[in-house]
């Protein structure tokens, strides 16, 4: 399983302090263009820079994807995108010459080093309940071996600037509401006006149709990755990344049993879907049915196949908003919820997302899993629960986030005018 770290990442970040400055005057000389655009998105062809792509192209806009490997290349083939190596002369030279640069996660997404003086729209990649950018002492820490070393704590304060000097190019990134948009405007430390309240296009998909067909649709990819269900009740568990660390709460030997008897009981399905970015092996040891992996290397983009499930454990990750939104159940598993608290911290308190109740062992997990399986009563308490949390966090449920984002690029970008009514949260 691919592993990584904020610490690694930027020592490595610091190797390429040249690299960045050659870029910075590069960019500088080089003629932006009027009108064309380039995507990236740090897990392949797919979240939100693929809804705002459909869009854009439906609009006839020129825009090419950034790829970084030959499965994401092949993947944008598939789907008739035109695609170029961001790592390439060429991934440079489109990356410097487009007007908007459209990225989830980071810079790293397209040619980082062609991004500076482009229009940047940052759709992110969730709606954050751990803190991120720079409200976490996370995004800028050094691994331990750098941390040591004479001058460490120059290195410190160099990537800090560097990180900030990086987030203050970002010219739009989209809140899912307005309680979204103050924690955005604080981790990438933007002015009021680059994060407009227009919800997130990536979760579109989950208010697309009727709750049948996005729940048909759902499964049946879901069954293309994982076999046949047959009816099942289908829950996920994901874990959220640790910065590279193991996750503390793999299931031991004992823990799998228990958990494959309640799902055989229970007539059920755990897809269990580790952090594409995390470490840790989650195989049961014994043959089963009632466990089947839906890891990252399948599929890339989980929120699609949420309104396919029937209740998610996970612990401190974003999926908990976006299954709200379906809405789902979602039972809270957080064994080491203080030292990731001293570690990362929260927005607000974890109650606020999590209740009173979450469990810190599997055996607490199996038991919460049990009851929610057995017991309609205890289904609809949590279902509220998740209604009450995306009344909280999402703003819209329309299927139209893309559409106002589009709009709001072209308008920020003044490439044309937005001139289309918005739909406030209504009805599902």
């Amino acid at each position: 399983m691919a592993s990584f770290s904020f610490g690694a990442g930027n020592a490595r970040k610091l190797l390429t302090i040249p690299l960045y400055a050659v870029g910075r005057v590069a960019t500088a000389l080089i003629p932006r263009s009027r009108d064309e655009w380039v995507f990236g998105c740090g897990v392949g062809i797919a979240d939100g820079a693929l809804e705002v792509w459909d869009v854009a192209a439906a609009d006839h806009q020129k825009a090419v994807w950034l790829v970084g490997s030959d499965a994401h290349a092949a993947d944008a083939r598939a789907r008739g995108i035109p695609a170029v190596t961001k790592h390439s002369a060429k991934g440079f030279w489109r990356t410097a010459r487009a007007r908007v640069v459209v990225v989830t996660h980071g810079f790293g997404d397209v040619n980082r080093y062609g991004v500076s003086g482009a229009f940047v729209v940052q759709l992110w990649h969730g709606i954050p309940l751990k803190r991120i950018g720079i409200d976490s002492a996370e995004t800028t820490r050094l691994p331990s071996t750098v941390s040591k070393l004479p001058g460490a704590a120059l290195a410190g304060v160099l990537i800090s600037f560097m990180y900030r000097r990086a987030t203050a190019r970002i010219d739009l990134i989209p809140a899912a509401s307005h309680l979204v948009r103050g924690r955005l405007e604080s981790a990438f430390s933007l002015r009021d006006s680059a994060v407009p309240v227009t919800g997130e296009p990536r979760v579109d998909v989950l208010s697309r149709g009727t709750r049948a067909q996005r729940r048909k649709r759902a499964i049946d990819q879901i069954e293309s990755v994982v076999g046949a269900v047959d009816g099942a009740s289908l829950v996920l568990y994901a874990p959220t990344w640790r910065d590279g660390a193991v996750d503390p709460a793999l299931p031991s030997s004992d823990d799998w049993q228990r958990i494959d008897t309640v799902l055989k009981q229970r007539d059920a399905i755990l897809l269990v879907r580790s952090h594409p970015l995390g470490a840790g092996d989650y195989a049961p040891g014994f043959s089963t049915g009632r466990v089947r992996s839906l890891g990252a290397d399948s599929v890339v983009d989980v929120t699609p196949l949420l309104p396919g499930l029937d209740a998610l454990i996970t612990d401190y990750s974003s999926l908990a908003y976006d299954a709200s939104l379906v809405p789902m159940p979602t039972l809270f598993f957080a064994p080491d919820l203080e030292e990731y608290e001293d570690r990362r911290g929260f927005y607000g308190r974890y109650r606020d997302v999590a209740g009173d109740n979450w469990a810190t062992t599997w055996t607490a997990v199996i038991a919460q899993l049990d009851l929610l399986l057995s017991d309609a009563g205890e289904h609809d308490r949590r279902l509220e629960l998740a209604q009450r949390l995306s009344d909280r966090v999402h703003l819209y449920d329309d299927g139209r986030n893309t559409d106002r984002v589009y709009r709001a690029i072209l308008a920020a970008a003044r490439l044309a005018p937005s001139t289309k009514d918005e739909s406030p949260k209504g009805s599902r």
